[in-house]
């Protein structure tokens, strides 16, 4: 994990499924681009959130 990163839950729609990724990043635009890089630039992103820590 670099610095300065967080974990966001990415819900996103592959091959007329929804599936919710975890991914670390900084912001929720380099989320986006990361799941683009791994699941390709058809796949349709629904939501993204950064998921918070509970105590």
């Amino acid at each position: 994990m670099r610095c300065g990163a967080k974990c966001f839950l990415v819900k996103i729609e592959v091959g007329g499924e929804t599936q919710v990724v975890l991914v670390n990043a900084r912001t929720p635009a380099e989320a986006r681009k990361n799941i683009r890089k791994k699941h390709g630039t058809e796949t349709q992103i629904l939501a993204v959130k950064e998921e918070k820590k509970k105590l």
